[in-house]
């Protein structure tokens, strides 16, 4: 069930792969979400080997075959998921092939003992069980997997040397084991194709691309197990986004197959660690671990235990990096905000202090305008009055001169009784009262709402109007003074021929029926504006 899901799950990348590029990236996702169904996929070869297990108990122990086929089918399942389980059951085998003197069958399994301490780092005990092995006698096939085993182990020995001087010597002796086994048994066309992966680039056909291996695996009718150790081997012929391509693919099918004796999600972690993706490399190479310590493949654990802490720096230092980042740009914010609430506070504070400064210029303004107005009202007034003044001196002046013409004359031809009667018919109150009525009819000129303003001032049955020929009487008159800015009690009683008392008499009763309040009466009155009558 797990072959035939691994394989549609891929047709589908096959069939969108000759349309356009494999991402490499979407493989990353879904290994990602592989493992995390990881403990499914080892659950059902748990089940597998228990079932090969409870049939072993049942099993006759003279019937050779089935006891074999049983401890093969245990072995399987055991070789690429658990290697001390794995080393049991291939010990039985030989054991078992050597109580039957069956000596094909013991040959196959000293191979897979072989296989079985190689995959698990014991490359002494490996090479000692290949040693002690007699290959006159072995058939084709035989020796063909004996040179393969062999090949791969001194391989992994150079591997693990790392070293330029002791590696080569073994990784010719692998190139040499590798040529021989396929002497022996050549390449099926599968097989050749996957070879041409590592032409060099000159002479490697143009179609022959990632894309095309990577399908080409697909098409295969292969098994998980089959698909990962092919795109593990084609994964060596790239670097980079190629190369993760493949080794994802891989592990994939590492995963599916519940292989744990696996090394391409190691590979994929050190990959993606040489391309800055630590974040993802760490996740793998933690895999890879887990993998390592549950086969038992002691030297794979040396080397993740040794790189696993340099990922794991990187992954810390990227993540201290990314903190930092975040703390500096905090940081910067914060200082930004600062000033600008320190520029906006500076801002508010000039823009308050420009606002008071044009209400107190608007003020001042006004303040000023108010007392242009009333200097000009004032000289307006001025101006009235004088002209009022010298008039009414010419006209004095001119009734002295009549006057004391007429009586020189009189006095000239003796006629005293005629000065006299011209002394007597002066009247005083008559011309204090048309001085009144002329300084009346010039103060309606200037004030001519003065009547309606003041009485506005007072409750209807309270309001004082001049009777019939009158001009103002006398309560108008004195207020009319005050607007004129004539505020002394003693001035307007002079003026007025009134008495102190008298004026001030009139002011408090008036001020008394106001409908303001009495200390705001004089203001109002003050208020009643002035009109130029060259203007009106």
């Amino acid at each position: 069930m797990n072959r035939i899901l691994f394989i549609t799950v891929f047709l589908l990348s096959f069939f969108r792969g000759y349309a356009q590029h494999i991402d490499a990236d979407s493989l990353i996702d879904v290994l990602k979400t592989e493992l995390k169904k990881e403990g499914v996929y080892d659950q059902g070869r748990q089940n597998r080997i228990a079932v090969l297990r409870d049939s072993l108990l049942l099993a006759d122990s003279n019937n050779f075959d089935l006891l074999y086929r049983l401890y093969s089918g245990i072995y399987d399942e055991y070789s690429s998921f658990k290697f001390d389980s794995a080393y049991v059951y291939v010990k039985k085998r030989i054991a078992l092939a050597e109580q039957f003197h069956k000596k094909d069958e013991l040959i196959a399994s000293e191979i897979q003992l072989g296989y079985t301490l190689y995959f698990s780092g014991f490359y002494k005990e490996a090479f000692d069980v290949i040693g002690k092995m007699d290959t006159l006698h072995f058939s084709k096939t035989q020796r063909s997997d004996y040179l393969t085993m062999r090949a791969r182990l001194n391989q992994s020995i150079a591997d693990y040397d790392n070293d330029p001087f002791f590696s080569k010597g073994y990784y010719e002796q692998s190139d040499l084991d590798f040529r021989s086994a396929q002497v022996i048994t050549p390449f099926n066309e599968f097989e050749k194709k996957i070879d041409m992966a590592f032409l060099p680039d000159s002479i490697r056909p143009q179609n022959l691309t990632p894309d095309y291996f990577f399908n080409l695996i697909i098409q295969q009718d292969l098994s998980p197990h089959r698909v990962a150790m092919v795109a593990t081997r084609i994964s060596a012929a790239y670097r980079g986004k190629d190369r993760v391509m493949f080794l994802a693919l891989a592990a994939i099918g590492d995963i599916r197959s519940s292989t744990k004796e696996t090394l391409a999600i190691f590979l994929l972690a050190q990959e993606l660690y040489h391309m800055n993706q630590t974040n993802d490399a760490y996740i793998f190479m933690q895999a890879a671990a887990r993998n390592a310590n549950f086969y038992g493949t002691r030297n794979r654990a040396v080397q993740i235990e040794s790189l696993l802490p340099m990922v794991a720096g990187k992954v810390i230092a990227a993540k201290q990096h990314q903190r930092d980042k975040l703390l500096i740009g905090f940081l910067t914010f914060l200082i930004v905000a600062v000033v600008l609430f320190f520029l906006l506070f500076i801002y508010r504070k000039q823009l308050m202090r420009i606002k008071a400064s044009e209400a107190l210029i608007k003020e001042k303004n006004t303040q000023l305008e108010n007392v242009n107005e009333q200097l000009w009202e004032s000289s307006k007034i001025k101006e009235e009055l004088i002209g009022l003044f010298l008039k009414t001196c010419s006209s004095y002046i001119e009734t002295l001169e009549r006057m004391k013409q007429s009586a020189l004359h009189s006095i000239k031809l003796k006629k005293y009784g005629e000065v006299n009667d011209l002394m007597k018919g002066m009247d005083v109150k008559e011309e204090k009262e048309r001085l009144y009525t002329m300084l009346d009819t010039v103060f309606l000129t200037m004030f001519p709402n003065f009547i309606t303003s003041f009485n506005g001032l007072l409750k209807p049955e309270d309001q004082i109007w001049p009777r019939s020929g009158e001009t103002l009487n006398a309560t108008l008159r004195i207020f009319a003074l005050m607007r004129l800015g004539i505020h002394e009690h003693e001035a307007i009683a002079k003026i007025l021929d009134y008495s102190v008392s008298t004026v001030y008499t009139y002011k408090t009763r008036i001020k008394s029926r106001a409908l303001v309040p009495a200390n705001d009466f004089e203001h109002k009155i003050m208020e009643i504006k002035f009109i130029n009558g060259e203007n009106g």
